[in-house]
């Protein structure tokens, strides 16, 4: 009986111990920033948040129509310039760092990515007659967030989520990480402020973001008028390269332009 209870409490203070791990480091297996990179053929530019430098690049420059690019937690976003400038050829695009990434300084938490998103959309709004987003997987959040609070014209989310820490509890399950994540990145709150044309793209096979949680955020997008494609036989990170992600966004651009 002594050993038993031994062992009961062991396991005890070995969860315990498993939930404060998680805690602290929750940021770190969040965020992955990638190194800055100077060998990309293409106009870089500065935006500010405050006192903080964004840098990143302008595709397509000068087109009236602009999309603002949201990349991915572990995301070289410069991988995506050849796909996005075939898909976007009539909107200038931008993609911007997130703060901490690259050679942008600052550590990344939702509240500064959300705050950057609100400066660096205010700053080139100046400079277009309209601004669509595309955000994947962790960028979903902030293109969600920041369609919530600006005028959008057609919002593009890829391998979505209704909230990170949703999707943290379905990796760890046995633990109540739902209650402990700080950077929510709620986007199923938010969901029926969207009221604009949205395309939802998921990966069959997604195990970083399940399939489901697109499906809820999708189910909580009343208000918005969406379109949702499943690309069969995708994961999360080879989905950009099946020729019916680039059909849907395609036809969803052709069927939602204003």
């Amino acid at each position: 009986m002594k050993s038993l209870i031994t062992f009961a409490s062991l396991s005890v203070v070995v969860y315990l111990a498993i939930m404060v791990l998680l805690y602290l480091m929750q940021r770190s297996l969040l965020f992955y920033p990638v190194p800055a990179r100077a060998d990309i053929p293409r106009e870089s530019i500065t935006l500010k948040n405050k006192a903080l430098s964004l840098h990143g690049w302008v595709l397509n420059k000068g087109q009236k129509k602009a999309l603002i690019y949201f990349g991915g937690n572990s995301e070289d976003i410069t991988d995506n310039i050849v796909q996005l400038e075939e898909l976007f050829n009539n909107r200038s695009i931008y993609l911007i760092n997130y703060r901490g990434y690259g050679k942008n300084l600052g550590k990344p938490t939702q509240q500064g990515l959300f705050s950057d998103a609100i400066a660096i959309f205010d700053q080139l709004s100046q400079q277009h007659s309209s601004i669509s987003l595309m955000g994947r997987s962790l960028g979903s959040g902030v293109a969600v967030y920041l369609t919530s609070k600006r005028d959008i014209e057609q919002l593009f989310l890829l391998t979505p989520y209704d909230s990170i820490a949703d999707v943290a509890q379905t990796h760890y399950p046995l633990i109540p990480v739902r209650y402990l994540v700080k950077d929510r990145f709620d986007s199923i709150v938010l969901a029926k402020k969207i009221k604009i044309p949205t395309l939802i793209v998921t990966a069959e096979f997604d195990q970083v973001v399940p399939v489901k949680h697109a499906l809820r955020l999708r189910d909580h997008l009343t208000e918005a008028t969406v379109t949702y494609q499943l690309i069969a036989g995708a994961e999360h990170n080879n989905v950009t390269s099946f020729p019916q992600y680039h059909e849907a966004i395609e036809r969803f651009v052709d069927t939602t332009v204003r």
